[in-house]
């Protein structure tokens, strides 16, 4: 990213690393078919096999437990399919709530967290699904997934975890968390987009929703994207050391802004706050044409600002939420970004305060 304009939008996509672009071109120079038994397909396969053992490291899983998709949201499709009763977080990614619309939601406290005594009251009645994201993509916030599969395995049930805003960001155990499903993608961490992974727990079932070859042990039909793979693969292992708070913690010092969800465990990188009385489109425009990039709400939504249905389901009034934005932090920020993003928003603030003011006198 050039000097000149800061980036602070990791949540939504993250630059491509150095060693990513590296792998991606290496593996588009050289070719090659995976499932080919020759010595250009052999050369593919190992690329694959190498990414493979990348991701699994990345989140404490085995190799054979890695499935590769297009991005997280047909990882999180593909967790999904094939379940009876499913029970959701009211929180959730769109492509969650879209992929299982009749779904019963779970609700959150106004730091966002999980409500465990309805997920346990819920669970009572009959087995089911779980799915429940590790970290909040607007507001960062961390659920308790432990926690939930604790009660989820008293009861007999499944459990789906979104991790894709998590990894590469803070410390991601498949075996610690003990779900059987955990969705990942690669442009959150700085590889390139179009590839991620379902991480399938050994003898947890799968539901395929396409047939054709062999490819992924049966369980994902169709010629592997090897170049976005190793790409993937090549990001997840510079991401295993993870972010520290020390920028969001800055940034948040020095705004007066509102955090949402800044009681409760949160990404590293991730701070959702309010500017008191200028809209978030506002705020997001202006700070663009000052040289910086966040973004309202999540960044699946055509390009749309509307109002946020996780602050919504925070229980944040309206006021609050229609002027919160989020930052995003990500492995090429530095202090210098931070504090051209505290100077622009300061100067904003400003300018709005004084057009306030100002009016109210003359009037």
């Amino acid at each position: 990213m050039a000097a000149a304009y800061t980036y602070l939008d990791h949540n939504a996509t993250s630059p491509l690393r150095p060693v990513a672009l590296d792998a991606v071109v290496e593996a588009l120079q050289a070719g090659g078919n995976p499932s080919s038994v020759h010595r250009p397909g052999r050369a593919a396969r190992a690329r694959l096999d190498k990414a493979r053992k990348q991701v699994a490291g990345l989140v404490g899983a085995l190799p054979s437990e890695v499935v590769f998709t297009s991005g997280g949201t047909e990882a999180n499709n593909m967790a999904l399919r094939g379940h009876g009763r499913v029970l959701v977080s009211a929180i959730e990614h769109e492509s969650v709530l879209r992929a299982v619309p009749d779904a019963e939601r779970l609700p959150v406290d106004g730091n966002g967290l999980l409500d465990l005594a309805t997920l346990e009251r819920l669970l009572a009645a009959r087995p089911a699904l779980v799915s429940v994201m590790l970290a909040n993509n607007e507001t960062g916030v961390i659920q308790p997934v432990a926690e939930v599969v604790r009660l989820a395995r008293a009861a007999g049930a499944l459990v789906h975890c979104d991790a894709v805003q998590a990894a590469g960001k803070v410390p991601v155990d498949l075996r610690g968390l003990g779900v059987d499903y955990l969705s990942l993608s690669a442009h959150k961490l700085g590889g390139p987009t179009g590839v991620g992974a379902l991480v399938v727990r050994a003898g947890a079932p799968l539901a395929t929703d396409r047939v054709g070859g062999g490819q992924e042990a049966w369980r994902r039909a169709g010629t592997e994207n090897v170049a976005g793979i190793a790409g993937f693969g090549a990001a997840a292992e510079a991401s295993r050391d993870g972010l520290t708070p020390a920028l969001r913690d800055r940034l948040e010092a020095s705004l007066p802004g509102k955090v949402h969800g800044a009681g409760a465990p949160r990404l590293p990188n991730t701070s959702c706050l309010s500017m008191p009385g200028v809209k978030a489109e506002t705020q997001v425009m202006a700070l663009d044409l000052a040289g910086v990039a966040v973004s309202a709400g999540s960044a699946c939504s055509s390009g749309k600002v509307s109002r946020s249905a996780v602050l919504a389901a925070m229980g944040v009034d309206i006021a609050d939420a229609e002027t919160a934005i989020r930052i995003s932090c990500g492995w090429n920020t530095v202090f210098e970004d931070i504090e051209r993003l505290i100077a622009a928003w300061q100067a904003l603030y400003t300018r709005v305060t004084y057009s306030d003011f100002s009016g109210a006198r003359a009037a």
